[in-house]
């Protein structure tokens, strides 16, 4: 059975369509600006009064609209208190964005100031629910065109290295060409390239090697013609996750190289 959770975030504060069993999309509510409007089925009292407190906290009480229905739907295990943690104050942060949860899927969408920003809301999401959640990312950091493009043309692919190592593989490689000639296209901006990975093994370790692959990104681009003094390589090792890291394909998009536009 599923379950749908929109939010609507404005300027001021965000618009949160609830939740509702759907065979299909649910009507978008009618906005409210400058409120958060929580409106669909929620599956007890108990489901209502959590999400409604939450959201009073988040956004105060005088800012919240209350639109939910009780009962007739039947939530997956420990639902309501997943739907309690995915609502944290980084959401504040989304403008014009939706969030919509199926079942164990979350799809994200809006506006957030800056790339590492973009990052931290889906970094939190990953780490407050357990693996049966999985999380498409379809945030969009602001910036101008630039930042926009660099993250359209990555397509949340990961530059992938041998095993172990900072060795890019031969997809690796393609992606890089890509990379190369969209940075090449917007001027050659100054760019951060961050490496991450995953939390297996020893956490130094992981550091040393996100730094390393990240390096290794860098003198690629160099040798494809971007100017590597317009590029800065950092190792963030595990500590900045975008999915759990408990399922082997989570793992596999933690471990990713990260194309930061300077001051974003």
């Amino acid at each position: 059975m599923k379950f749908s959770l929109f939010v609507l975030v404005s300027c001021l504060a965000c618009q949160t369509a609830g939740f509702a069993e759907t065979a299909h999309a649910p009507a978008k509510p009618a906005e409210e600006p400058g409120k958060v409007v929580a409106s669909g089925t929620v599956p007890d009292e108990a489901a209502r009064a959590a999400i409604l407190t939450r959201l009073r906290e988040l956004y105060g009480a005088q800012n919240v609209v209350d639109r939910l229905e009780v009962g007739g739907v039947v939530p997956p295990p420990n639902w309501s208190e997943n739907m309690v943690k995915i609502l944290t104050p980084n959401l504040k942060q989304v403008h014009k964005g939706q969030l919509q949860v199926n079942g164990t899927q979350i799809a994200i969408k809006g506006q957030v100031g800056n790339e590492a920003l973009r990052q931290q809301v889906v970094s939190t999401l990953a780490t407050s629910l357990n693996t049966t959640y999985s999380i498409d990312n379809g945030l969009v950091a602001a910036g101008g065109e630039a930042q926009s493009l660099l993250d359209k043309t990555l397509s949340n692919r990961v530059v992938e290295f041998e095993s172990g190592s900072a060795t890019l593989t031969p997809a690796g490689r393609t992606i890089l060409d890509e990379m190369a000639a969209v940075i090449r296209q917007i001027g050659n901006p100054k760019i951060q390239l961050i490496g991450h990975t995953d939390n297996l093994g020893n956490r130094q370790g992981n550091v040393m090697l996100s730094l390393a692959r990240a390096d290794t990104v860098r003198q690629y681009l160099a040798e494809k013609g971007v100017p590597a003094d317009s590029l800065s390589a950092v190792g963030a090792g595990p500590d900045q996750p975008v999915a759990p890291n408990d399922t082997v394909e989570g793992r596999a998009k933690n471990r990713r190289i990260e194309f930061r536009l300077a001051g974003q």
